[in-house]
């Protein structure tokens, strides 16, 4: 029994011997122990080698070493060397593959954890909107009258708002559009906040006369006579300053984000 193991040994190193391995004592000869183990192989599979060495030669690169000085390309370069001196091509092609599913399940691990924390965004942006909703304008109005100097004209924003949030409002957060019954795009499409003096308390109700910086886009915007004004909320903070509800806080980068993910990881 023993006579026959060592003969079955012995035929497993002397089949090992013949086949090309890379040597890595060198640039110059790593090159060399390349090709030649490039060369054994059948065409098909040699773009597969030079793949599966790359993968290989990356795979240990600390670009945060290299950048912070602790280590040079002549390092880095050594550092690969070492790493795939003496392998054959079936166990470089083992070891990339080991390392492209580490990789792979790595990328899904952190797609997962992703697609989590952009659906709970998207959850809250969801009730943000419906408390959002509590917080009623009942008027929108928008103008240009003459400033107070006598020449040139502001832009107006004249809007009344009611509080029938469970919670005291500080700063109120509008998106505003000027656009004409009948056209496809609007005359105008942006922001506007307002700081409420004394806060608005749940249940009561204001009218507001704002005056949008005159060299933004509000004071350039001259809308044709039918033109309507609506406003949506899109965000309401507390007291204390912080957000009560946030509806933009889920864009629509992140609603894309979401989609191609969960496609990706969870179909």
């Amino acid at each position: 029994m023993r006579r026959l193991m060592c003969v079955a040994v012995m035929a497993g190193l002397l089949a090992g011997c013949g086949e090309p391995k890379l040597d890595g004592s060198s640039q110059q000869v790593f090159k060399d122990s390349a090709a030649k183990v490039a060369a054994n192989l059948p065409e098909d599979k040699r773009k597969q080698f030079a793949s599966d060495v790359m993968a290989l030669a990356f795979q240990g690169l600390d670009l945060a070493q290299v950048l912070q000085g602790k280590k040079t390309a002549e390092d880095v370069s050594a550092d690969m060397l070492v790493a795939l001196n003496g392998k054959t091509a079936q166990q470089i092609s083992d070891e990339a593959n080991r390392v492209r599913a580490a990789r792979a399940e790595r990328e899904r691990q952190q797609a997962l954890a992703e697609i989590q924390e952009l659906a709970e965004k998207q959850k809250k942006s969801e009730a943000a909107k419906t408390e959002l909703a509590r917080f009623e304008v009942s008027k929108s109005r928008f103008y240009q009258e003459t400033n107070k100097y006598g020449f040139g004209t502001e832009p107006i924003i004249e809007i009344t708002v009611k509080n029938a949030t469970d919670s005291a409002v500080a700063r109120a957060y509008f998106k505003g559009t000027i656009a004409s019954p009948g056209r496809s795009v609007p005359w105008l499409v942006d922001t506007f906040n307002y700081s409420i003096r004394g806060g608005l308390e749940p249940g009561e109700a204001q009218s507001w006369k704002l005056a949008p910086n005159q060299f933004s886009d509000w004071g350039k915007v001259d809308p044709p006579k039918d033109a309507i004004f609506t406003v949506t909320v899109e965000r309401l903070d507390g007291a204390d300053g912080k957000p009560l509800f946030d509806a933009g806080a889920f864009t629509e980068r992140d609603a894309t984000r979401l989609a191609t993910l969960q496609e990706k990881y969870t179909r």
